[in-house]
């Protein structure tokens, strides 16, 4: 299995909301709790391009465009990290990655419709 498995993603249309999932199944706690971890985006034709991050202490940075939109948190406990996504935009369509380092997970597909 892979070190990092996303779920949640999904096809809604313009003003509605996702939520996604990312685990770490193969980790053991005190390995999760010391990474930083991470969500990106690639949509067709673009360079994966980051949207969020999440420290071992809850302090979460986003990048400009979802900001007030998104919201990113962790479970420590369930080596788990999710991405709340509300207002959803047709722009922000694409395959949605969980990273830490150089691991990614294989991504969920967000399509957004207007």
């Amino acid at each position: 299995q892979a070190a990092l498995v996303e779920s949640g993603g999904g096809s809604v249309q313009a003003g509605g909301s996702l939520r996604l999932s990312c685990v770490a199944s193969r980790d053991i706690l005190s390995t999760f709790n010391s990474y930083v971890m991470n969500w990106y985006r690639q949509s067709s034709g673009h360079e994966r391009e980051f949207v969020a991050s999440i420290t071992r202490t809850h302090t979460a940075n986003y990048a400009d465009s979802v900001k007030g939109r998104f919201t990113i948190s962790r479970d420590n406990s369930r080596k788990r990290i999710f991405l709340q996504m509300n207002d959803l935009k047709p722009d922000d369509t694409g395959v949605y990655y969980c990273n830490r380092n150089d691991e990614w997970g294989q991504g969920t597909q967000v399509t957004v419709s207007s």
